[in-house]
């Protein structure tokens, strides 16, 4: 054995055993495991969009995954703008999609 190779049952990075979390978008119960994002459990369970554009209501998910940009924003337990792809999920969030009508201009 050299110097780099780590046995297969000694690989730190393995994931070990999770707990489930549940958590509810939109009214509907979704589940995934201790530690992901709202938006890997929402996109695990098959739901590619959860906001739609305030200009022309295009739905919108995740983008860039690392909290650059905004497409992913919900409301999570009441606080708004949440970047779903950087807040990891308890057990019992209550997430709610976003859509902001444009502001009237006023000429």
């Amino acid at each position: 054995m050299s110097a780099r190779m780590l046995p297969a049952g000694s690989d730190p990075i393995r994931p070990g055993p999770t707990a489930p979390v549940t958590i509810h978008v939109d009214g509907e119960p979704v589940t995934g495991a201790a530690g992901q994002t709202i938006a890997g459990i929402v996109l695990a369970n098959g739901r590619l969009a959860w906001r739609r554009t305030s200009s022309d209501g295009r739905p919108r998910g995740l983008f860039c995954g690392i909290g650059v940009c905004f497409d992913c924003i919900v409301t999570v337990n009441g606080d708004r703008d949440v970047r779903a792809c950087q807040r990891r999920a308890c057990d019992g969030d209550v997430v709610s999609s976003q859509h902001d009508e444009l502001p009237e201009v006023h000429r």
